[in-house]
């Protein structure tokens, strides 16, 4: 049963850019993740928190379509996301930057960021300079193969090929997977940047707990497949006993009360 860490969650369904609703899915029948019930409004920056193997980077994969929902459904940008179909997903304005980043590594800055151009000469122009922009260490960096950046710049540059798109929602797995303490403080900031000056919907996994909500609006935290929490971020954070009991599967009524 999930727990709020206020009475109630208003209500924004009319608002939602992402409206997941008793959402189960899995691999090869079996689900992974169960009941999830979550939304992403415009400009809001939502976090996914978890353990690892709570069922996170299955949320993200079930909702860019490239995961079969086993029940429930999936609503991005008013329309169903189907699996088998995440270029349509892609089309309506969603973008996401998995867990691997999957840059092609023998080609340069530039060459990564063109392969997420689409749609009109004039809005291609518009998002490459918007994501250079919010990512102004790559500008230097464009003729350099994606192989001889740090795992910092390949972060930034993966965000940066989402966001030369203009995604109106925008889907961010482990951001900080193997980089240093002191870049993930810069890095994660640029979420909050990138929700405030476009307006996109951003849902974000991070395993860095703190981190996360200090740029956040709300989050969520996963625990063996089900939402077990839920409320804003400056509540979760003033609410140490709430995520831990959540983090090691606690009782979190008798943690609460």
């Amino acid at each position: 049963m999930t727990d709020t860490a206020t009475e109630s969650s208003p209500s924004t369904s009319g608002n939602n850019l992402v409206e997941i609703e008793n959402l189960s899915a899995g691999y090869a029948g079996v689900a992974v993740i169960r009941g999830v019930n979550l939304h992403v409004g415009a400009g809001e920056v939502v976090a996914l928190l978890g353990p690892n193997g709570a069922g996170k980077t299955t949320t993200l994969l079930t909702t860019s379509g490239l995961l079969k929902a086993l029940e429930g459904s999936v609503s991005v940008l008013g329309e169903p996301s189907n699996f088998g179909a995440p270029h349509k997903t892609a089309r309506l304005g969603l973008a996401h930057v998995p867990e691997d980043r999957s840059l092609f590594f023998g080609l340069t800055v530039q060459e990564n960021l063109r392969l997420g151009l689409r749609g009109k000469r004039s809005d291609q122009a518009a998002g490459y300079e918007s994501a250079l922009d919010l990512l102004p260490a790559l500008r230097p960096l464009m003729n350099r193969r994606a192989g001889l950046l740090s795992g910092g710049e390949q972060q930034m540059l993966a965000m940066a090929r989402a966001l030369v798109s203009n995604p109106k929602v925008l889907l961010v797995d482990e951001m900080s997977l193997g980089l240093a303490p002191i870049i993930v403080e810069r890095l994660l900031p640029i979420v909050r940047d990138i929700a405030n000056e476009t307006g996109a919907g951003v849902l974000i996994v991070e395993q860095h707990v703190h981190l996360a909500l200090e740029v956040a609006d709300r989050a969520y935290v996963m625990s063996h497949g089900e939402i077990v929490l839920e409320g804003s971020a400056e509540e979760l954070l003033q609410r140490q006993d709430l995520l831990e009991a959540s983090y090691l599967g606690g009782e979190l009524e008798e943690e609460a009360s």
